[in-house]
């Protein structure tokens, strides 16, 4: 199923443009820039001696094994935009021993692109779909003082400026974003999102860190009957191999095990349903997004707002 979602949000029904995007349902795409890794590119400084040690003496054997279990995603920004993706997990790092300004996004490694010139490739995207707003999640920064956190930030609101939307505004309905221009939400994981009011703080993220399907919906199913947060949450369907796991298996990879996974996740995300009731997802995201209908699927679980819709306006009249 190879659906053109690239302006999924204004095609939706009239009757949902009131609703809040906290309560629709928005594919979203886990490690989202992990389709560029750098194979080459330094460890992150958060990986553990033992693994740095690891990677020194067998480089040529851990290279690889890191790559493909490490990629999450074959789509370049533009495509898992057009694709549909609405919510992009971006973790940002600078490189250690690195003079310049420059900014990567990682997984375990770091990429090619910087992240500033991905952004910018975003930001122009968006002028070309004026009533489709995206979920920018920074996060992790690595590497990063305050210092550069407010270079960087500076240089976000720059490429942004009007199309970030404030953390203050009160009615986040398509129809209200669209009347004030404003299509890019950005979460910032630190505590300089005070300083900031173009900022959003953390969305909660839903990760089960297990490696099967089975397991990881019966983690969400578990958080689903706590209720939902407040806000936007996203609901993780990513799976997690452990080390001893990806060790014992050299054939496989994050793509064969999320393929053979998929079929469960695909049923289970089929019965689920947005709204505002406690049990409602709100943003799901996924591994390899562009070749997996996963944005279709999510898309089209909005359908179910308009039978509530239809009976609320009934009752009403």
């Amino acid at each position: 199923m190879d659906v053109n979602n690239q302006d999924w949000m204004c095609a939706l029904p009239e009757e949902l443009w009131d609703i809040p995007l906290t309560e629709l349902a928005i594919p979203g795409s886990h490690d989202a820039m992990s389709y560029c890794l750098d194979i080459n590119s330094p460890l992150l400084r958060s990986e553990s001696d033992l693994f740095r040690l690891l990677d020194g003496f067998f480089y040529c054997f851990t290279r690889p094994v890191i790559f493909k279990w490490a990629t999450t995603q074959d789509k370049t920004i533009e495509e898992q935009l057009s694709k549909g993706i609405r919510y992009f997990d971006l973790r940002v790092a600078h490189k250690p021993n690195d003079l310049s300004d420059d900014l990567y996004f990682t997984h375990v490694i770091y990429t090619h692109l910087t992240v500033l010139k991905t952004l910018e490739c975003v930001a122009y995207w968006l002028d070309s779909h004026p009533k489709e707003v995206v979920i920018l999640a920074c996060s992790h920064f690595e590497g990063m003082d305050d210092e550069r956190h407010e270079f960087f930030i500076s240089c976000l609101k720059r490429l942004f400026g009007s199309k970030l939307c404030p953390r203050k505004e009160s009615v986040l309905s398509l129809r209200s974003l669209w009347a004030s221009g404003y299509q890019v939400i950005l979460s910032y994981e630190s505590e300089l999102v005070a300083r900031h009011p173009q900022l959003w703080p953390a969305i909660p993220y839903w990760w089960a860190n297990k490696m099967t399907a089975e397991e990881v919906i019966s983690y969400l199913d578990w958080n689903k009957d706590v209720g939902r947060p407040e806000g936007f949450f996203v609901c993780g369907l990513n799976l997690t191999a452990p080390r001893a796991h990806i060790a014992k298996n050299p054939k496989e990879s994050l793509r064969t095990l999320t393929f053979r996974n998929w079929e469960c996740l695909r049923r289970w995300v089929e019965k689920q349903k947005p709204g505002s009731d406690r049990n409602s997802l709100n943003i799901i995201a996924g591994d390899f997004v562009g070749p997996l209908p996963l944005c279709s699927l999510v898309i089209a679980l909005n359908h179910k707002l308009r039978a509530k819709t239809s009976t609320q306006m009934t009752q009403h009249y």
